[in-house]
């Protein structure tokens, strides 16, 4: 069983398996994209593990702080045109923001051209989601406002790899090459990091 799945059981074990709102809702309800601050329900099925999008599994990114390492996992996630990606926090405070110059303090654009630009602004309560639908086909990298100095950045590819973020990596730190994220659908932190 992976770190991540123990201490989510462990922690709805504590809390005695009732799930409740754990916030209230900053969202609007219209897929606009804002802020849904809530606790999750723990789903289980197969084996347990969080996979990628396409292939029954789910679309969820965890944004974590372990120790004096931040990061995205999976680092590297695939989904099909029109799905959308739920991005978790599991510790720390985090944000889910795309490389789309203006954007925050983007000064570069990777994502593709035409495509939705997302950004959650920073979450810091445990369980707090931010949803994003991606239209657009090709690969989008993005990072953590208060932690890309530090290296968290992820990439999601839509469809099939394209657009400006193919050829390089980030440039605050490394993603699973794109045509990896495609042959295995996501890529754990601690595959590609470790």
């Amino acid at each position: 069983m992976e770190r991540r799945q123990v201490l989510k059981t462990a922690g709805i074990l504590a809390t005695g398996g009732v799930t409740s709102l754990a916030g209230c809702s900053s969202g609007n309800g219209d897929g606009s994209g804002e802020p849904t601050t809530t606790e999750t329900e723990e789903t289980t099925g197969g084996s347990g593990g969080e996979t990628a999008g396409g292939s029954g599994g789910s679309n969820t990114v965890m944004m974590v702080t372990e120790g004096s390492e931040y990061y995205f996992d999976p680092i590297g996630l695939f989904v099909e045109s029109g799905e959308t990606v739920t991005f978790e926090i599991q510790s720390g405070s985090h944000s889910a923001t795309a490389y789309k110059q203006g954007t925050s303090s983007a000064e570069v654009t990777r994502i593709p051209e035409g495509a939705e630009t997302f950004n959650s602004e920073i979450l810091s309560e445990q369980g707090a989601t931010y949803e994003h639908t991606f239209e657009t086909t090709g690969t989008y990298d993005y990072f953590c406002i208060p932690h890309k100095s530090l290296g968290m950045v992820g990439r999601i590819v839509v469809g099939e790899p394209g657009g400006p973020a193919e050829g390089s990596m980030p440039p605050d730190g490394d993603v699973p090459e794109s045509q990896t994220i495609v042959d295995q659908g996501s890529v754990s932190y601690s595959s590609f990091s470790g």
